[in-house]
Parts: structure tokens; sequence; C-alpha cells
């Protein structure tokens, strides 16, 4: 086996009887959570596909240890997905077994395929004869057994390991195939900063790649203990990390932003945390935690696919990703040709249509493997050999580069080009506001109008919100402004804008508005009235109810 295979870097802590595994008020050494892999990857021998639905508990991280060891692909199953959704992905991903973990019994159960729970697999399992099984739709394919490399019992690093799906935030989950290197390389890198005395806190959800590669795969690669959460929780974050001695943080997305909105106490900083690690955290909401709590945060760039990885340079700009690799270029998704740097105006950037671009790997794939049995999402991200990304984002002139959003999250106002990211990153400053989520919503002319929702911590006061968004210049001030208890979003704390599009000004919660008239430039409420002259306005313009699907 080689270093960069998850199943090298399980070996290397087989005899390792330091803390391996901390979970509530159990711990196992690295010995016995390298045995209990073993021992599942036995027990499940001649499965070709296992799908798992539960939250992060200690057989998940066994499980995993299983796959990288020879026993069956892991699908990471979303537990928040609908039950005909969660059939589809099984049947997507050609589960032979599932195995779940309460309350997640009866959705496991309407997929159709042979269940099994999870509390069935303890340290001394049975074989897979002796389970109620019997009829396994695709068991040991072999597609798997050729690439996993079943009959000489090398692990290779290109050997599947999970399929875990895109956080789906834009469009429909797609299933990515992680491979041994896709784990064991970002964990080799992470772990670098860690020693078998450090404890990783893992309270991001396992079925995501994020967890995966930033907290278990360092763990294992270190020899640190891995403290795991069955589910994130932002007012026992702090608790959680004094009771196990967490020294590493990984975060994924807004999490950092709902800790924040906890009450703050005297006494925040004084915990052992060193580092928080994750991505699509705020520039705001990473400074402010890492000033909180008394650690240095560390907000890189990743997807789940790790085709485009971007350094954090901590003496870049503020709000910049780092500085742009060799071999990553930002291009205009329309024509190929390379996006010319970012000029910027005032705080704004004032040449966005020229400026902003695809994040594209010209230099190859990077850690990509290709999603599974899905030529056509193959083919959308994979052009002339390039990884195109879908990741719109520009740079300044030194070459640091400024996430500008997903590729959907761009808008045109009256002729212009509008990225969400820093309209966003801009509301946050805000007074009050805990988290910013900016989305198009249809004008009834052309184009778009940009919408806002917010969370806030206190009352919205209308007349300093318009002055202090007066800054982002006429087109970027947001049209609508929703207030919400809380965003949509992933169990990965992504949110999820399309449910906002869809929803626009159709909403329960309360939307303030600019109307548009020459003279209005404050925000008053939204009432019934206000929305029929809205959708009669898009009538007069020929346009189709700006609601309908």
């Amino acid at each position: 086996m080689t270093a960069d295979t998850l199943a090298c870097l399980l070996e290397r802590r087989a005899a390792d009887d330091r803390p391996g595994l901390l979970f509530e008020d159990a711990t196992w050494t690295w010995r016995e959570v390298v045995a209990a892999c073993r021992e599942r990857a036995a027990a499940l021998a001649g499965v070709g596909h296992v799908g798992v639905l539960c939250d992060n508990v200690p057989e998940l991280v066994f499980l995993i240890g299983a796959a990288a060891l020879g026993g069956p692909v892991v699908v990471a199953l979303n537990t928040t997905r609908s039950r005909e959704e969660l059939a589809r992905d099984a049947r997507a991903t050609d589960v032979d077994l599932l195995l779940w973990d309460p309350p997640y019994g009866p959705a496991a159960a309407s997929v159709g395929l042979p269940t099994l729970p999870l509390a069935t697999l303890p340290l001394a399992t049975p074989t897979l004869a002796t389970l109620p099984s019997a009829g396994l739709p695709h068991a040991t394919p072999p597609e798997s057994r050729d690439e996993r490399g079943r009959a000489s019992g090398d692990r290779a690093p290109g050997e599947l390991v999970m399929l875990i799906f895109t956080s789906g935030t834009s469009g429909t989950p797609r299933a990515v195939r992680i491979t041994q290197r896709k784990i064991a390389i970002p964990g080799l890198s992470l772990g670098a900063m860690l020693t078998p005395d450090d404890v990783v806190y893992c309270s991001m959800p396992l079925f995501h790649s994020g967890a995966l590669m930033a907290a278990l795969a360092p763990a294992v690669a270190s020899g640190a203990a891995l403290a795991v959460r069955r589910r994130f929780s932002a007012s026992n974050l702090l608790p959680d990390i004094r009771r196990h001695g967490c020294t590493y943080l990984h975060y994924v997305g807004k999490a950092l932003s709902y800790v924040l909105a906890t009450p703050p106490r005297q006494d925040d900083a004084d915990n052992p945390l060193r580092i928080a690690f994750g991505n699509e955290g705020s520039a705001s909401a990473t400074r402010r935690f890492g000033e909180r709590f008394g650690c240095h945060v560390i907000d890189a760039f990743g997807s789940t696919e790790s085709a485009v990885s971007i350094t954090p340079d901590p003496s870049g700009p503020a709000g910049a990703l780092g500085r742009l690799p060799d071999g990553i270029e930002i291009r205009n998704p329309a024509t190929g040709e390379r996006c010319v740097p970012a000029v910027m105006a005032d705080g704004r950037l004032a040449n966005p249509d020229e400026a902003i671009g695809e994040l594209v790997n010209v230099a190859g794939l990077g850690l990509f493997d290709g999603y599974y049995n899905d030529e056509a999402a193959d083919a959308e991200r994979i052009r002339q050999g390039a990884y195109w990304s879908g990741d719109l984002a520009y740079a300044d002139a030194a070459g640091y580069v400024y996430f500008a959003g997903r590729g959907t999250d761009r808008l045109r106002v009256d002729g212009e080009n509008l990225a969400v990211a820093p309209i966003e990153a801009a509301l946050r400053e805000f007074g009050g506001v805990v988290e910013a989520a900016v989305y198009p919503v249809p004008d009834p002319a052309a184009g778009d109008q940009v919408m806002a929702a917010l969370v806030l911590d206190g009352p919205f006061d209308p007349a300093a919100f318009a002055a202090f968004t007066a800054r982002l210049g006429a087109k970027a001030v947001p049209r609508y402004v929703r207030l919400c208890e809380e965003l949509p979003q992933t169990p990965s704390h992504k949110v999820v804008k399309r449910v906002l599009v869809k929803e626009a000004w159709r909403t329960a919660d309360p939307v303030w508005w600019r109307p548009p008239t020459r003279d209005a430039t404050g925000f008053r409420i939204l009432t019934e009235e206000d929305i029929s002259v809205i959708e009669d306005e898009f009538a007069r313009h020929g346009r189709t109810h700006p609601l309908e699907s």
C-alpha cells in the first residue's frame, strides 16, 4: 500500500494505543478503531455498495475505515433528503444493502432495498450470510471488483472508497467518486498541522466531503483523536471543545455565524482550541470567531469534487481566498477566454462583465475522479482536458482571488452583471445581521432584481439599512429584504438558494422593499396590494407570472 491511500494511514494506527475516537462518554483507542474497521470489512464481504443513513456515530467511522481496508463501497446518503429522493439516490449508486440508525428506520424501509439497523454491527459481527439480506441486487459488481483490486488485495490510490453526493444547493445532487487518494492527500496535508496530542472536533456531517477530508482524514494521518458529535449544535460547540480538549475544529458554510449568534461570555477565549479550518465562512464571521474564541481561523476554498484548491494567505487582502495557483485560471464560460484583472473603485468591482468568470483547472482534474455513472455530469465539468468548476470568481492585479458565487449566483440588473458574494459580504457588516443570502428575483421588464434574506439578532431598522446599503451602488442595493428566523440550508450549512428564489416575495416572512419610483430611496413593508401591483406589472410587459415554474 502507498502513503497516498486511506488504507495505509489506517494501518499506521493499527498498534496505536492513544485515544482515537471520542463520542459522548465513550472512547476507542486507534488500535480498537482499526480492529473495528477490519471486522466490518470482513462481515460485509460480498456486498458491493452499502448505503448508510445516519448521523455522525462511531459506526459510520468504522464503516468508512472498512471501505478503505477492502470492505464494500460506502454510499453516504443525505439524511435530509425526502424518501423519494433517497430511493433515487440509492438506485443511482447501485446500493445493495442499506444500514440505518434511529430515527431513520422508516425512511430506510421506504427505499425498497434490504436494510439493517447499524446496531446489528457490534464488534463481534456475524458474517453477512447470517443476516436477513438475501437477494442483494448488485452484490460485488464486476466493475467495483476490478477497480478496487479485490483479487490481489492491493489498495491503490484510485480505488473507490465512498460515493458522496454534492450538496445540491443549486440543483440535483450528484454522486462524486471518493477514492483512496482523495481522502489521504488532504489528510496528510492538514495532518501536518497536528500531532498525536491534538483532538479534532467533527460536528459537520460525515456524509459530506468536508468532514471526511478536513476532520476524519487529518486525524487518521496525524494520530490525533477524533471527537465526533451526532449533529452540529451552536450552543454546545464550546462545551464540547472544553469537554474533549479539542484543539482543531472543522466547519462548513454558516456554522461560525450561528455560533457567533450565541450569547457571548467573558471566558469564551478560555478554551484549548488552536485552529478552526473550513470553507465558505464569511470574512466577518471568520475574523470575529478568531477574536472571540482565541484561535486561528483558516477559511479555504474547496468543493466535493476537489479539482480546484486555493491556499489561504493570511497576509492577503480581507475577503480574498488566496492567490491564484499555477494551473488555475478565471475564464469566461461563454468564450473560454481568460478574464482580465478586477478593477476596484470606491470599494466596488468596476468591471464585473470582464473580470468575473469561472474557476478552471487548466492543468488537469486535480483530485477529481469523476461522478458515478453520470457521463453527462462529467462532460459538463470536463472540457478539453480542463475542469470547469461552476464557481464564479475574480482576481485583482496582484493575483488575489475573490469568490463571486456559484454559477447560478450571477444577477443581471439593468444590463449590468452583479456577483452576489460581494453584496452578501457587505450586508453581513450591517449591525445585527447573523447571516445574509442574496439571490435574483425577476424584474417585470427584463433581467433580475436583487433580493436579500437576512437573519437578525434584533429588530430591523429600515432607515439605517437604507443608509448603510447606499454605499453598494444603486444596482446592487436590494429591492426586496426578507427577514427570516433561519435560512433554508443543507446539513453542512450551505444556503439552498433555489428555495428562496422560488418563493421570492411570496412568503409568510416579513418582506421590506424599495418601490421603484424616482424619489423612493427607503424601505417599507411589502403589502398584499403591493404584490398585486408588482405581479400585474409582469403582465403589462408581456412576461409570464414571475413565480410560475
